[in-house]
């Protein structure tokens, strides 16, 4: 009965697409049944619950005893937990690992055609490690690719997770790169360079090419010593948020200093990437103002082992403890935290490699799991769509080997993975 039941799953998976060679999975119909060990439903784990899929949406969850398999397809999730698909809150879809190729010339030497092509295969990575969900903050040099490749997503013509884009990123002028070139040549930057008056022009112009949240550089490395140091004024920080909020978008900060910070968070952006150096004070600031911090352990963590660090077996690098105690006291000051990691810095489909740095550096597994579930939902605005097993919610779902609220690495064993009723992934059993 056990592999007529497995016969009739991988059956039922074929018939809705897994095999990418088909092509995407078709627009879900008819009605599933999931049936794991385990869900943990974006606030807590429920032992012997099964969720009901019915089109695109989840339309029932709860003790599976209480759940009607009527007319159903059923999925055996047997010994897997079963939870909301995973948010990536800070991606580079159009990167690939530093130690591959250097940013510079990613950026200067690789055509638009080579780079989105990657991302396409990025954009499957991502979505088959169970990510349904990314915010990309920045082409770096790749004009508005992101948002033709949300548009190929959307279309069904390439498999990738949802994703909100924000197209080139703002810097000031002169603060950005690449650098490193005879000071005649006027080289191709990887973000727009705007200041005072213009500002507003750039950030309608992004909107207009189809930017779902502005991001900007409030501090960049262009201080006096090659120092980070803050590149916009707190004027000219609150130009771009009001601009952007006038039409309905939010506006993250790219801030590694303490200054850029607390300008970036007066200014009213709603998250702060990085957040190298923040201070008690600036991180009690953005929990008062209700700002969230995505930390990007993970391309730390990358860059440090690129540049010879040798993880495991010799002593933390200064800027690696100094991140540790930097996400300490953002934990300490109750900052909301979104699990967003720079991915791209390092390989796509490896982004539970975040969750498992957050844990290490003193966050729960619950916590760490809320942080790429339900509350990067509320974060990133999706909370009616996403982040949660919830009836009437977008049956975007993964299920993994092992229970992550106690060893957060069964993130990293992804066996089913659903987004909007599709299956993409089957399990592996």
């Amino acid at each position: 009965m056990q592999t007529r039941r497995r016969v009739l799953c991988v059956a039922a998976l074929l018939i809705q697409g897994v095999v990418f060679a088909q092509g995407p999975p078709k627009r879900p119909e008819g009605v599933t049944v999931l049936r794991p060990s385990r869900v943990f439903d974006g606030d807590a784990m429920h032992d012997g619950w099964a969720v009901r899929v019915e089109g695109d949406r989840i339309q029932a969850a709860g003790p599976a005893a209480n759940l009607s398999s009527a007319g159903a397809t059923i999925v055996d999730l047997t010994g897997l937990t079963l939870l909301p698909g995973l948010v990536e809150g800070h991606s580079h879809v159009l990167l690939h690992p530093y130690d591959e190729t250097s940013w510079n010339d990613q950026v200067l030497h690789e055509s638009l055609g080579v780079r989105t092509a990657r991302a396409v295969n990025h954009l499957r990575a991502t979505l088959l490690a169970g990510f349904t969900t990314i915010r990309d903050l920045g082409t770096e040099g790749a004009g508005y690719a992101d948002v033709e490749l949300k548009d190929a997503v959307e279309q069904g013509i390439i498999p990738g997770p949802r994703m909100l884009a924000s197209t080139r990123a703002i810097v000031a002028t002169g603060s950005y790169g690449p650098k490193g070139f005879a000071l005649e040549w006027r080289v191709p930057q990887g973000a727009e360079e705007a200041d005072g008056d213009t500002l507003v022009r750039v950030v309608r112009d992004q909107i207009g090419h189809g930017a779902d949240w502005i991001k900007v550089y409030a501090d960049y490395r262009w201080g006096a010593r090659g120092e980070a140091a803050p590149t916009f004024s707190l004027a000219e920080l609150t130009s771009i948020v009001d601009t952007a909020r006038s039409s309905g978008r939010p506006v993250v900060a790219h801030s590694t200093t303490a200054e850029g910070m607390r300008r970036a968070v007066m200014a009213g952006v709603e998250t702060i990437e990085h957040g190298d150096a923040g201070t008690p004070d600036v991180f009690k600031l953005m929990a008062e103002k209700n700002v969230a911090l995505c930390p990007t352990l993970a391309a730390g963590d990358a860059t440090a082992q690129y540049a010879g660090w040798q993880k495991g077996s010799a002593p933390e690098p200064p800027g690696i403890s100094r991140k540790r105690a930097s996400f300490k006291a953002a934990l300490a000051a109750g900052v909301t935290i979104l699990s967003g990691s720079d991915v791209g810095v390092y390989t796509h489909g490896d982004n539970a490699r975040e969750l498992e740095l957050m844990v290490n550096y003193g966050m729960s597994a619950d916590a760490a799991l809320e942080s790429a579930t339900s509350i990067a939902a509320r974060v990133l605005h999706m909370e009616n769509r996403i982040g949660r097993v919830k009836e009437g919610l977008l049956a975007d779902l993964i299920a993994v080997d092992g229970d992550p609220t106690h060893d957060i690495s069964a993130l990293k064993r992804v066996r089913f993975v659903m987004k909007g009723g599709a299956v993409y992934r089957g399990p592996e059993r």
